[in-house]
């Protein structure tokens, strides 16, 4: 519903609108990067974070792998919000 609103402001003013068609696209890009940023990281074999180097067999799903799956799971949002609209769209027709 906000992607909606900010389309219809955007139709009044013709610069507003290439703005707010990014800042859509960068909401829409930010769960992805972060759910690859997670399995590259948790399944990567890279060195371990500095924090943590004192656990040797830590699990994958610790550190910074878990925080970019937290942050992926936090902002799948505008995706959850734009597969509703779809949907709620497909019904109505």
């Amino acid at each position: 519903m906000m992607m909606a609103a900010r389309r219809q402001a955007a139709g009044a003013g013709g610069g507003k609108a290439t703005a707010y068609g990014a800042a859509d696209l960068l909401c829409l890009a930010a769960a992805p990067s972060f759910a690859v940023m997670a399995l590259l990281t948790g399944f990567g074999g890279g060195p371990p974070d500095v924090l943590c180097s004192a656990a040797q067999d830590a699990s994958p799903l610790s550190g910074m792998g878990l925080m970019y799956a937290l942050m992926s799971a936090f902002h799948a949002a505008p995706w959850l919000k734009l597969l509703s609209s779809r949907r709620s769209g497909a019904r109505r027709a």
